[in-house]
């Protein structure tokens, strides 16, 4: 079960701002990739489940974070049915997100206390995901959708919403700069905080100089 509550979960995301989005078959590699962010300051992960025995590289990593990275809040993405949502909920993920949303992972969420942020597109589909209690709704692709002034529209009418944007997001002063300036709760960021020849190269210190200047520049913009 989830080691982090509800609350605890929503607040690291929102305070840290950062939430790194990464799948490896490899479990040593994942190991040392989720170290190199916790290093950095990262305290919300996001391992993805896009690999065969993905939830056995998953189950492995929770027991790791657990003893290594006492304080990171590790959750698993890519999860588009209820079934696979209960198997790593089971498995002690401490949120779930999908590229959509799903209304039965709603309710299988909710009903763990477990924060599910869906893949939006549109300002009906954030208004449906919150009408099922998701609290924090994913805007994907965000790049394609609009960027950052699509965010800037959704908040106008409906300030109250937390969201999180994933797609088209680039380690970079201006892009990270547009999108909590636009009003974004956190970032997800995957290939680009991880390029594949540092990881290839197995320059883990790399990763974590990146995760400390994109944090330095969402404490800016903030």
């Amino acid at each position: 079960m989830a080691r982090f509550t509800k609350i605890q979960t929503l607040t690291a995301m929102k305070n840290t701002a950062i939430v790194p989005v990464f799948y490896h078959s490899d479990i040593e590699v994942a190991k040392e990739v989720l170290s190199a962010c916790y290093k950095g300051g990262i305290r919300t992960f996001e391992f993805t489940n896009r690999g065969d025995f993905a939830q056995d590289v998953f189950a492995q990593l929770v027991k790791f974070a657990a003893k290594e990275c006492p304080e990171m809040i590790l959750g698993i993405g890519s999860i588009v049915d209820a079934p696979t949502a209960a198997l790593y909920i089971q498995l002690g993920a401490n949120f779930i997100v999908g590229p959509l949303f799903n209304p039965d992972v709603a309710k299988v969420c909710n009903r763990r206390l477990v924060p599910y942020s869906p893949g939006c597109g549109t300002v009906t589909e954030i208004g449906f995901a919150q009408e099922a209690g998701c609290d924090l709704c994913k805007v994907f692709p965000a790049g394609n959708v609009g960027g950052p002034s699509f965010i800037k529209s959704v908040l106008a009418p409906m300030p109250w919403s937390m969201i999180m944007v994933t797609g088209g997001v680039e380690p970079t002063e201006e892009n990270l700069t547009a999108w909590i300036k636009a009003g974004v709760t956190c970032i997800g960021m995957g290939s680009n905080l991880f390029p594949a020849e540092v990881i290839k190269a197995k320059e883990w210190s790399k990763i974590t100089d990146l995760c400390i200047y994109c944090l330095n520049v969402v404490e800016k913009a903030r």
